[in-house]
């Protein structure tokens, strides 16, 4: 048109910039935005245009800044704006968006609340959805399916089903997406039957059709019913796209199904669709869940595209697997590659800092989330409190805790087992006794969390009175973690045989863990006689688990049963069980080192090594005595103290005081629960250098300080 010499109007521009913000061509908007300020030509239209373009662009602040300097707004202005930030995943300002369109006095239409009501499905906001419900119908617009089927949806995606069904009934001329919007629902709420019924009685199907009743079946786990839809769309001449795929791996993932995710792949190849960037991203996904992690990795290596939710797929697969360095090292060449991460790599990624004890990494991503503007979503505020807790800086999660805007039952879980593993039960119960008060209702994983902060408290009193209230008042049926926690509660104490009793009467068959704690307590209180038959158990049900003839050549050790100790150790042998070596890693500068035990593979052995045997004379002069009850050897006691001395933690402690400024707090993960000898020195140590030494073993955390530690030595 321009080199004809015609000269665009705002009406050009107007209807140019829909076909920008259709294909998210921003660059190519942006241009013509800077066409528009050249002409001089901005009116109410194509300021509406510019607003709706940068925002389904996805450049949301943009849009924002267009939309404020606006002189005039009307209501597709304010439908542009809501619409922006519920397309760009921001529900909360989509929502606090339409409250002041109508403070400013703009009655929403149609499109309005069609563009709200999927943020309040998309956030979970029922209370808000029927609100805007209640505007839809005083505004007499109820008949509208456009608007009808966005509510139908909201209650749906909300849990509100029999709502949704009933508004649904309700909607004269239902089109093919009302019809997929209650077959969505039914299948996010577990209601198959539900949703092959409707799917059956639908007069017409498309392609959605068939994939939102494949994707039922697949989020609820029945591969097979997957599978066989998908045969039976093809039958109908319908073509699977990148979406029914993605569906089937996702329900393959989700059950660990790798060979039937295998024959999908060989689908996928013969159709010659694994280029398609969300296939491929879903078949990482699959590999990645079902453990085979460099399967996933080839396949992402040979991706022609990525974006962020094939990075998320590769790092949340690395720490689901285990592998959080790995994770850690994805996420640092994800932003290398120029790809912004989002909401769901900050949740993938802040447990591999956790499960590290990386803080310094936590508290760059925490940076991250803050200037991403994305701390006011639940999940990832959530994400950063359990990261804090984890890496021992409770009082960080719960200022975080405190500031959240809303908190979601998981949120509250985790502050609750937050104050639990670092060994402050009484905030625990606190909290939990907040969370009913005020909160949303208790789950079992809120009673897990405060029974473990019970057993690890020795608060046995409270612990049953909790236990009981699992059932009544809060109807929910105690699951094998609850009674694994009251066995832990009961044992630790000394109440052994109560607690076999307990064992014997529980209505779930007892699972090896329940045995292992109730055999870890018989050795606490020395009991043999129980302890050797409870170890008799635990090989019949499980002769492969380490931790019984660990424990076990304990409680022979304990008494100086050598013969008996060297029995377990030949038997260990002979079955090729070989016991967890003992590792710990500390976080300095933000990296990570690890030690294990004995170990001399670190570039400042020597010096680790010096520093060791000095605070070993320091403590000895302190009154410190190496406890050396659980070593497996009969051996001259000298040899035992020279071993003891270097165990992984105490590497690990060692070297943070050698490459940390006085008075600074040293973090310290281990894969083991920490031994009696490790405990008391960690305590002399604390007291003699004038530091805090936080470590967190696998049970849970010990805050050292002036020589007392928060477990108040019951662990």
């Amino acid at each position: 048109m321009q080199q004809t010499g015609f000269q665009p109007d705002q009406f050009t521009f107007a209807s140019v910039l829909p076909a920008c913000a259709k294909m998210g061509a921003l660059e190519q908007g942006m241009d013509i935005h800077k066409s528009i300020k050249d002409r001089g030509i901005l009116s109410d239209v194509v300021e509406n245009a510019l607003v709706d373009m940068y925002a389904k662009c996805g450049s949301i602040d943009k849009a924002r800044q267009l939309f404020d300097r606006m002189p005039q707004r009307d209501v597709v202005s304010w439908n542009a704006m809501i619409a922006g930030y519920a397309q760009n995943g921001f529900g909360e300002k989509a929502l606090e968006t339409f409250k002041q369109m109508e403070l400013a006095g703009v009655k929403p239409n149609s499109t309005t609340f069609a563009s709200v009501l999927p943020a309040c499905a998309k956030m979970g906001a029922l209370k808000q959805g029927m609100d805007i419900h209640k505007s839809v119908k005083d505004r007499g617009i109820l008949s509208d399916v456009v608007v009808a089927t966005a509510l139908v949806d909201m209650y749906a995606k909300c849990g509100s089903t029999d709502k949704a069904r009933e508004l649904f009934d309700k909607i004269p001329q239902k089109n093919v997406v009302s019809w997929n919007c209650m077959i969505a629902g039914y299948g996010k709420c577990g209601s198959l039957d539900k949703a092959r019924e409707l799917f059956d009685r639908m007069p017409q199907r498309n392609l959605i059709s068939w994939n939102a009743m494949i994707a039922a079946y697949a989020q609820n786990g029945s591969v097979g019913k997957a599978l066989e839809t998908l045969k039976q769309m093809q039958l109908a001449g319908v073509k699977p796209d990148s979406a029914t795929f993605a569906s089937i791996l996702h329900a393959c993932a989700k059950m660990g199904a790798l060979g039937q995710g295998m024959d999908i792949h060989q689908s996928i190849k013969d159709r010659r669709i694994l280029s398609d960037v969300v296939v491929a991203t879903a078949l990482v996904d699959m590999y990645a869940k079902c453990g085979s992690l460099e399967m996933a990795r080839e396949l992402f290596d040979k991706m022609p595209q990525r974006n962020v939710i094939s990075w998320n797929a590769m790092i949340a697969g690395y720490v689901q697997n285990g592998f959080v360095e790995k994770a850690l090292e994805t996420f640092k060449h994800m932003q290398f590659s120029g790809i912004k991460p989002d909401a769901a790599t900050f949740v993938s990624i802040l447990p591999a800092c956790a499960k590290m004890g990386a803080l310094e990494q936590g508290m760059d991503i925490h940076q991250r989330i803050k200037d991403r503007g994305i701390l006011s979503d639940v999940v990832v505020a959530t994400g950063l409190v359990d990261m804090y807790a984890k890496c021992g800086s409770i009082d960080k999660a719960r200022e975080l805790f405190d500031r959240m805007p809303r908190r979601d039952v998981i949120s509250w879980n985790a502050m609750i087992a937050g104050y639990a593993q670092n060994g402050f039960c009484k905030d625990a119960l606190k909290i939990f006794e907040l969370m009913k008060f005020s909160g949303p209702y208790p789950d079992i994983t809120s009673f897990a969390s405060v029974l473990f902060a019970c057993s690890h408290a020795g608060l046995v009193g409270e612990g049953c009175v909790y236990f009981s209230h699992i059932s009544n008042p809060y109807c929910i049926t105690p699951t094998i973690d609850h009674y694994v926690c009251m066995v832990d509660l009961l044992a630790r104490a000394g109440y052994l045989e109560e607690t076999l009793n307990f064992i014997i009467k529980m209505p779930v068959k007892p699972v090896v863990v329940v045995w292992i704690c109730f055999l870890g307590a018989c050795g606490s209180h020395m009991n043999i006689g129980l302890g050797v038959y409870t170890a008799m158990l635990l090989f019949d049900l499980d002769s492969k688990n380490v931790a019984t003839y660990v424990l076990l050549s304990n409680i022979y050790a304990d008494v100086g049963w050598w013969a008996e100790v060297q029995m377990v150790r030949r038997l260990m042998k002979d079955r090729g069980i070989k016991k967890i070596p003992g590792c710990s890693w500390i976080e300095i500068h933000k990296k990570v080192h690890a030690f294990c035990v004995g170990d001399k593979s670190h570039p400042q052995t020597r010096k680790i090594y010096a520093k060791l045997e000095k605070l070993a004379g320091e403590m000895k002069a302190a009154g410190y005595f190496p406890d050396s009850k659980h070593f497996l050897s009969d051996v001259e006691k000298e040899e035992k103290e020279i071993f003891l001395c270097y165990h992984s933690e105490k590497l690990a402690i060692a070297f943070g005081l050698l490459n940390t400024p006085s008075g600074t707090t040293i973090r310290v993960v281990k894969n083991l629960r920490a031994c009696i000898d490790c405990h008391t020195a960690t305590k002399f140590i604390s007291k003699i250098a004038a530091r805090e030494i936080i470590v967190r073993d696998a049970n849970r955390f010990h805050h050292f300080k002036q020589g007392e530690c928060s477990c108040g030595d019951y662990w």
